[in-house]
């Protein structure tokens, strides 16, 4: 069950992002284009939501190894701490840039 789930829900997502590009090619001006406004929409707002869930997990992690770290070795949490700021900083990172596509993509269009 889950991995049907989990296959239909990264099918939808390359449907989205693949409508992007083609909302990307269209000219300006030219008529019938609300649909493609409406799929850059659902692709940004699920790229950036796609984005933070990762990032998401991806400082929970952090986090937690840090966290247990600094339990087995009290010592060493000083070198802990500067690690995992600098490890947060590039996650977020990610999360920006994903943010910065996803404006792109809604003003371009």
């Amino acid at each position: 069950m889950r991995k049907t789930v989990l296959t239909l829900g990264l099918a939808l997502a390359a449907v989205l992002f693949l409508g992007a590009g083609v909302a990307l090619a269209a000219e300006p001006g030219a008529g019938g284009t609300n649909w493609v406004k409406v799929a850059v929409m659902i692709g940004a707002g699920l790229g950036i939501g796609i984005a933070a869930h990762g990032t998401g997990q991806g400082m929970g992690n952090a986090i937690a190894a840090a966290c247990e770290g600094t339990a087995r070795n009290p010592e060493a949490s000083g070198k802990l701490t500067t690690t995992m700021l600098i490890g947060l900083a590039l996650i977020e990172s990610l999360c920006i840039y994903a943010l910065v596509i996803a404006l792109i993509m809604l003003f371009v269009v």
